[in-house]
């Protein structure tokens, strides 16, 4: 029953194009034993050749190259996807450069980048990546052209995978339900025929049988044992006819078919798969051909003369022409020159020449002589120079204060007097005489002195109160408080509650300083500022924080309330004032804007210092925040 025929080998290979794409006549390799497929006209041996006929008219044939066809496509759509991708990076590069070099190109025509020779040829620089942008550009195009056509071919094959998987699969089944339908219709015929059998011997193990009407004799058993077997005989009979018939037609007609046509698949499939490799590598070499035929272009007699090559055009900069040529450019905006620049010493500080003292009556020549202000008798020049003695110049030259104008009884010349120099010669009688005038001025010795030192301010005051502790001015004035503290919140309390921010000084407006509430509200900043130990004490900075933490408004307070209790006597003392003032501050925020969050970010910080930790911060504003919360639960309003 399995007569099975040779497959021609003419029906493997595929001498013809097939959609347009050239054959390569190969022969389908054996997918058990991993050979791979030879090229028609090679001499595999009778042996290799009858082995693959053999396998395809196998009953795994089919199911064998439907596998393969699979991986072809599989392998078709994968370079499909690598060639989008591929021309997506392509095309960004390509585009990327274009912009690239149309940004360079604007910005090298900027008035102040340089222009001249090298603005020339970095024009050709961007010129030759333009090109450059324009082969990847059509790189690109041609790559996604090939995975649009790799696309489209790995889809028809699936679809014709598909279609011949379905009846070439069909066909198979087919044979092997008749076959099953035989093999079934065998097994009854057999057991009708040992029954039969059974009966015409004589065996009575089987005993009596009992029909609808009753028991029925041997010979009518053996009757109808016999009647059923003959009735089994034909339909089994009949059903290996039509078993033989199928399976006839299968190997003649619907395998061959079948396997011919997944074979045109897969050749098609690897055939345009190849193309589309060979296309590749093509237009990778044209690529790279032509990017180096941009970068450097040959040079020969059909050869474009005016292209040049990315180097020639760069080792043509000449740096120092083009400087000589910027600089020339500005030869018809050189203007006159300046005149030579010279010493000249104003006639007022002559080394050997005595002002005078100024007064309306006199006048002075650019010589530095005065002559009365009605008309120059005679210029200085015409008489002998006159020195001054050392006796009567000495504290004068040191500090000269020009007396006042306005006092006239020192400067009243006299027609009739002569004046003597110190050698005894006279001068001319129109000529004022050279007075010697005296500081204004001077600082004596004595108790003036000493009131000046009271103003040095390196001096320190004899009872500082900013920069020392509470504990020490507690014990030197006895008074818990400070007392610029107590008057500095009187101050606020009597005149500064209904002052917006009363606690906000402007440093910017030194007007501010004078009789404004936000003065006194600064000093006593500063105060607490200044203090060695802050208020709060270092000593319990952490354990104030570790308090803050808490997220219960209960226990919080209990916790600051019980550190604050804790606190030396005069920082409590001050403490307990300062909060039942702010807490009153607070009452009526309405008017001045400052609740108790905004005077725990003023004060909180300047109570407690600054810790190590800046993240402290915010802790700090909670504590005193939730001491004006919670005032009158902590202090006592007594």
């Amino acid at each position: 029953m399995d007569n099975r025929g040779s497959l021609d080998r003419s029906s493997i290979v595929i001498p013809h194009p097939v959609n347009g794409y050239p054959s390569n006549n190969v022969i389908a390799g054996d997918p058990e034993s991993g050979n791979p497929p030879q090229p028609a006209g090679h001499n595999t041996g009778n042996e290799g050749s009858a082995m693959v006929a053999n396998l395809l008219q196998s009953d795994i044939g089919v199911n064998t190259l439907l596998t393969r066809l699979k991986q072809s496509v599989a392998s078709a759509r994968e370079f499909a996807a690598f060639l989008k991708k591929r021309s997506t990076l392509e095309e960004e590069h390509a585009q990327g450069l274009r912009k690239l070099c149309k940004g360079s190109h604007d910005s090298s025509r900027r008035p102040d980048n340089r222009q001249g020779g090298y603005a020339h040829h970095y024009d050709e620089v961007i010129g030759i990546h333009d090109r450059l942008a324009d082969n990847g550009v059509q790189f690109a195009l041609s790559l996604h052209q090939m995975h649009e056509d790799l696309h489209d071919l790995a889809t028809n094959i699936e679809r014709g995978r598909k279609q011949w998987k379905q009846t070439g699969l069909n066909a198979e089944k087919r044979v092997q339900d008749s076959e099953a339908l035989v093999e079934r219709a065998k097994a009854k015929y057999d057991s009708l025929a040992e029954d039969y059998d059974r009966a015409r011997t004589g065996d009575k193990q089987s005993g009596r049988v009992f029909g609808l009407k009753g028991p029925k004799s041997a010979a009518q058993h053996e009757d109808d044992l016999h009647r059923k077997m003959q009735a089994a005989d034909s339909d089994y009979s009949a059903k290996v006819q039509t078993a033989q018939s199928q399976r006839q037609e299968l190997l003649s007609t619907q395998r061959p078919q079948t396997v011919r046509a997944i074979l045109e698949l897969i050749n098609e499939c690897d055939s345009g798969l190849t193309l589309q490799l060979q296309k590749f590598a093509s237009f990778n070499e044209k690529l790279l051909l032509s990017n180096g035929l941009c970068v450097s272009p040959l040079k020969g007699q059909n050869s474009n003369q005016n292209q040049r090559s990315l180097r020639e055009v760069v080792y043509q900069i000449n740096n120092a022409e083009d400087l000589k040529n910027y600089i020339t450019s500005f030869s018809t905006k050189d203007g006159q020159r300046p005149a030579e620049v010279r010493y000249q010493p104003h006639p007022s500080l002559g080394p050997s020449q005595q002002m005078p003292p100024s007064d309306p009556r006199f006048q002075t020549d650019p010589n530095g002589q005065s002559f009365p202000a009605g008309g120059r008798q005679s210029p200085l020049s015409d008489h002998p120079h006159i020195p001054s003695s050392p006796q009567s110049h000495g504290p004068a030259s040191d500090l000269t204060i020009l007396p006042n104008p306005l006092d006239q009884s020192h400067h009243e010349p006299t027609s009739h007097q002569s004046l003597s120099t110190a050698g005894g010669e006279s001068l001319p009688p129109h000529l004022p005489s050279p007075q010697l005038s005296s500081p204004m001025y001077t600082q004596p010795p004595g108790p003036s002195a000493a009131s000046s030192d009271l103003t040095n301010p390196d001096i320190p005051p004899l009872r500082p109160v900013f920069g020392v502790s509470l504990d020490n001015l507690l014990k030197r004035d006895g008074s818990a408080i400070p007392l610029v503290v107590y008057q500095c919140l009187q101050a606020v309390e009597l005149f500064g509650l209904d002052v917006e921010d009363p606690n906000q000084v402007d440093f910017r407006n030194p007007e501010s300083f004078f009789h404004d509430v936000n003065s006194v509200a600064g000093l006593l900043k500063q105060f607490f500022r200044d203090l060695p130990d802050p208020l709060l004490t270092h000593e319990h900075f952490q354990d104030f924080i570790e308090a803050a933490r808490i997220e219960d408004d209960v226990t919080r307070r209990d916790s600051l309330h019980a550190i604050v209790n804790s606190l030396p006597d005069p920082n409590y003392a001050t403490l307990r004032a300062l909060t039942l003032h702010l807490h009153r501050v607070q009452e009526h925020s309405g008017a001045n804007r400052m609740n108790a969050g905004n005077l725990a970010i003023c004060f909180g910080p300047t109570l407690m210092g600054t810790g190590s930790n800046i993240a402290d911060a915010g802790w700090q504003v909670r504590v005193l925040e939730t001491i004006l919360q919670n005032t009158y639960q902590i202090f006592d309003d007594d």
